[in-house]
C-alpha cells in the first residue's frame, strides 16, 4: 500500500512539472500545422491536407509520451474494408480525437462536432471546416439533421468512416452518459450501406480528470474497436441501444483497465 502512495505522489508531482512541457508542445503542434494545412490544401487538394492532418495527429499522439501516456489499440484490424463505417464511441476527453485520426486514417475519419469549434482554434478549426467533417447547431435541430445527412451521403459516395459521440458531450465525472440516437439516425438514413462499429475508448478521461492543469502522468489509455452491428432494417434506437451495451460491456472488463 506503502509503494501504491508513493507511485501516486511521484505521479501526481510528474504531472504538475510535465504539464507545462506537453501543453507548450501541444500548442506549439497546432500553431505550426495550421499554415502547413493551409498550404498544403491550396497546393495539393483534399490528399495533400489529409496527409498533413494525419501527421498532426500522430505528433499529438507521440508527444503525449511526455506525460508517460501509453495509447494502444485492439480489433482495428477486423474493420470492413469495402464499406462506409459509422464508429459509435463514448467520449470522455479531447484525447479521444488524435488517436482516432491517425488509427483510422486509412478510412478518412470525419467527425460531427458543434458548431463553436468551426473558428478559433488554430488547425482544429480549420481541419473541421475544410476536412469534411460537420459543424452543427445545437440550437437548430433541422440544420443538424441536414449537415448530418451530408455527412452520411459523402461516406457512402467515398467509402470512409464518420465518428460520433451519441452521449452528445464529454463525460465530466468519468460516468458513460446515456446514448442518444437522433443524429445516427440522419446518418444510417443517408449512408443506407454503412456498418456500424462500436469503440470502446478507456482512460482519457484519466489523463485530464484535474483539467488541463495537471494532466495525470502515466495514464493508460486503450481504444477497442467491438464487433460491428449490421443495421439492416434495424430501427436507429435498437442500434444505438446495442452499441451502448457493448461500449459499456468492454468497459466494465477487467483487461480494458489500465
Amino acid at each position: 500500500m506503502m509503494a501504491g502512495t508513493m507511485r501516486a505522489a511521484a505521479g501526481k508531482w510528474l504531472g504538475y512539472l510535465l504539464t507545462p512541457v506537453y501543453l507548450l508542445v501541444f500548442g506549439f503542434l497546432l500553431a505550426v500545422f495550421h499554415p502547413v494545412q493551409v498550404i498544403c490544401r491550396r497546393m495539393g487538394g483534399y490528399g495533400a491536407h489529409k496527409k498533413s492532418v494525419d501527421i498532426l495527429n500522430l505528433l499529438i499522439v507521440r508527444s503525449l509520451f511526455i506525460l508517460g501516456v501509453r495509447v494502444s489499440f485492439r480489433g482495428v484490424e477486423a474493420l470492413p474494408g469495402d464499406r462506409p463505417v459509422v464508429l459509435i464511441s463514448n467520449h470522455q476527453s479531447m484525447f479521444d480525437i488524435p488517436p482516432i485520426v491517425w488509427e483510422f486514417r486509412a478510412r478518412h475519419p470525419k467527425f460531427i462536432a458543434k458548431v463553436e469549434l468551426g473558428k478559433g482554434i488554430p488547425s482544429i478549426s480549420y481541419n473541421l471546416r475544410h476536412g469534411g467533417s460537420v459543424l452543427i447547431d445545437r440550437g437548430k435541430p433541422l440544420q443538424s439533421v441536414r449537415e448530418i445527412g451530408k455527412l452520411g451521403r459523402y461516406i457512402e459516395q467515398n467509402r470512409y468512416a464518420a465518428v460520433i459521440f451519441p452521449e452528445g458531450t464529454r463525460t465530466r465525472d468519468g460516468t458513460m452518459k446515456p446514448f442518444l440516437p437522433a443524429g445516427i439516425d440522419a446518418l444510417l438514413k443517408a449512408a443506407p450501406s454503412a456498418v456500424v462499429v462500436p469503440l470502446a475508448i478507456d482512460g482519457t478521461y484519466g489523463l485530464t480528470k484535474n483539467g488541463l492543469y495537471p494532466l495525470s502522468f502515466g495514464a493508460g489509455v486503450t481504444i477497442t474497436a467491438l464487433d460491428p452491428i449490421e443495421p439492416g432494417d434495424l430501427p436507429a434506437e435498437d442500434v444505438v441501444r446495442e452499441a451502448e451495451r457493448v461500449i459499456r460491456t468492454a468497459l466494465e472488463k477487467p483487461e480494458t483497465k489500465r
